[in-house]
């Protein structure tokens, strides 16, 4: 299979990105990649596996490279005799944070009906707000912590009892949280917090509670990866997580009972169908006093959470067989041509 690797963006996690997309090449040893780098600029360039490489995008090599225009059908190149279109089976999309989990390449991917692998509209925009995520659980039957919505230029004192995590509504990979313990913490938390948001989630910050991560999409049936315990300190920052978004090797799967695993699965399966099909995504959950409670939805994980399955590259060819597919809509203009005629106009 010919995969195209979409990484890069405009997105304060755009180096997240670039780290991913070359674990994938790591990773997808049986497949063929074609790898499309998108700039700060929203340019797409076509980038060469050999380039592959970190020191190629922050020294700006990757200008010399060859742009690539975006059609019906997919990515075009300037040839001598016209266009050239780039071939592939299908598109991942590997954009973190803004315009790769916020709808907007998955938008521009149905639009010029490109196949392509990632959360649809709907599932980007419910997944990369904090607050509708918050919402979009509940509605569906599964737990979330109790939160309070703060913002920039309103109220900024917490009515929960301290400690309590902070938050930005739109942002991932733990930037701009902090963990507050009183209210002179709170103050800073909220200015850090605020240079990456106008909007922010407070919700407690829980001493001792297990987390664990699941991830997964489905095909004809369910492609569960293991139940995975992180372990970590009080929570992984920025640059634990960059240098956790590289890791290509498995991982050891949870110690934990079969019906506490039925039940993370169970929330899981909730909140992937249907909202999710198309996609793989991970969702990290916390244990806390006998109850499952969802923490978060990493609607395109770091790496794609290849370290958590058994054979990622077979599960991921799976899904590019399953993909949901637009409805096609004639347009015949029978009613303007009904309103033509009764005007008695040809």
């Amino acid at each position: 299979m010919n995969i195209a690797i979409l990484f890069g963006g405009s997105s304060y996690e755009h180096e997240i990105s670039i780290v991913s997309a070359i674990t994938m090449k790591k990773v997808l040893q049986k497949s063929q990649l074609t790898f499309i780098f998108v700039d700060q600029n929203r340019e797409f360039y076509l980038v060469e596996s050999a380039q592959m490489q970190s020191k190629h995008f922050s020294s700006g090599a990757y200008r010399k490279n060859k742009k690539l225009s975006l059609k019906k059908g997919g990515f075009y190149i300037g040839a001598l005799l016209g266009e050239k279109k780039i071939t592939f089976d299908t598109a991942l999309n590997l954009i973190h944070g803004r315009d790769g989990e916020d709808g907007k390449i998955a938008s521009l991917m149905e639009f010029y009906e490109i196949s392509f692998i990632s959360p649809r509209l709907e599932a980007s925009v419910l997944s990369y707000n904090k607050l509708y995520t918050k919402l979009f659980a509940q509605s569906i039957g599964v737990k979330t912590l109790p939160y309070e919505h703060l913002t920039k230029n309103g109220n900024r004192t917490a009515a929960m009892p301290y400690p309590l995590i902070v938050k930005p509504v739109r942002l991932g990979s733990s930037i701009g949280v902090s963990i507050v313990r009183d209210a002179q913490g709170l103050e800073y938390a909220l200015d850090v917090a605020f240079e990456f948001d106008n909007d922010v989630i407070v919700e407690p910050f829980l001493e001792g509670v297990k987390e664990y991560n699941q991830a997964g999409c489905k095909t004809d049936e369910w492609e569960l990866s293991i139940i995975e315990e992180p372990h970590k300190e009080e929570f992984l920052d920025f640059e634990k997580k960059y240098m956790d978004f590289s890791r290509d090797g498995n991982v050891l799967a949870a110690q934990i009972d079969e019906g506490l695993a039925e039940r993370i699965q169970e929330n899981f399966k909730k909140i992937y169908d249907p909202l999710f099909l198309g996609s793989l995504i991970r969702c990290d959950f916390f244990v806390y006093k006998g109850e499952v409670i969802l923490n978060e939805i990493n609607p395109i994980p770091g790496s794609m959470a290849n370290y958590l399955f058994e054979n990622f590259e077979g599960v991921l060819t799976r899904l590019a067989g399953h993909l949901p597919k637009e409805k096609p809509i004639a347009i015949n203009y029978d009613y303007i041509h009904s309103i033509q005629n009764a005007k008695g106009k040809a």
